[in-house]
């Protein structure tokens, strides 16, 4: 979940708002982020967007917390960053699986003719976020000593 939600924030911030390659319905005709009307809807989707990204990291916060108020003992770091980065290639392959070539709501880059390589290249770079994340979890020690039966 946290993989989830920070690579939410990574995407909303870095290519939405810093990079400002595209907002959430950039590639749709009604709200082309061109006019005033198109960015201030674009701007409230990107709102929502991160709403959601948000609650995807408390509930990250929350599942956390009451795991370790029940004693269990946190694994290694290899494996909390191995599932971020899990968490984070999931996140990218369906939301440019869903919004970049079914619903066509926007692109990597709308600012281009061709957006097809970006959504391609965004799909690639995610798979290899999936893979490194399985490969750093199995990496690390399965078990830390001393902890209890759950």
């Amino acid at each position: 979940m946290y993989g989830i939600g920070l690579g939410g924030f990574v995407d909303g911030i870095v290519l939405h708002q810093v990079l400002q390659w595209h907002h959430m319905l950039s590639a749709t005709l009604e709200h082309r982020e061109q006019t005033v009307a198109g960015l201030e809807v674009n701007t409230m989707a990107d709102g929502f967007f991160h709403i959601a990204s948000w609650l995807f990291v408390v509930g990250a916060s929350v599942v956390t917390l009451a795991q370790w108020r029940q004693g269990r003992l946190a694994p290694s770091w290899r494996f909390h960053v191995g599932g971020l980065l899990v968490g984070w290639g999931l996140f990218n392959l369906v939301e440019g699986v869903v919004d970049h070539h079914l619903l066509r709501i926007h692109h990597v880059r709308d600012d281009l003719g061709g957006p097809l390589a970006w959504d391609v290249g965004f799909l690639l770079l995610s798979v290899v976020l999936v893979a490194a994340g399985v490969l750093l979890q199995r990496s690390g020690p399965r078990h830390v000593a001393g902890a209890g039966a759950a």
